[in-house]
């Protein structure tokens, strides 16, 4: 597979993985009950906030490959 097509396939995968997450993470804190700290929920944030960078950094990394040379 060349680098260009893992481009075309990892923005996709990217998009696709951040959409996913913040489905997740919006379904997680819906389940949190009512009059919780302010603390909590400002580290329940961050934490989700950041935690679409570990799937995005595997794509990222996937995509910036160098091609195969072949012979």
């Amino acid at each position: 597979m060349t680098q260009r097509s893992r481009k075309l396939i990892g923005a996709f995968l990217c998009v696709i993985s951040i959409f996913v997450w913040a489905c997740i993470a919006t379904s997680i804190y819906l389940m949190f009950p009512e009059g919780l700290p302010g603390l909590v929920l400002i580290v329940y944030f961050i934490v989700a906030g950041m935690g679409w960078v570990f799937p995005a950094m595997w794509i990222i990394r996937w995509m910036a490959r160098p091609d195969e040379r072949g012979l």
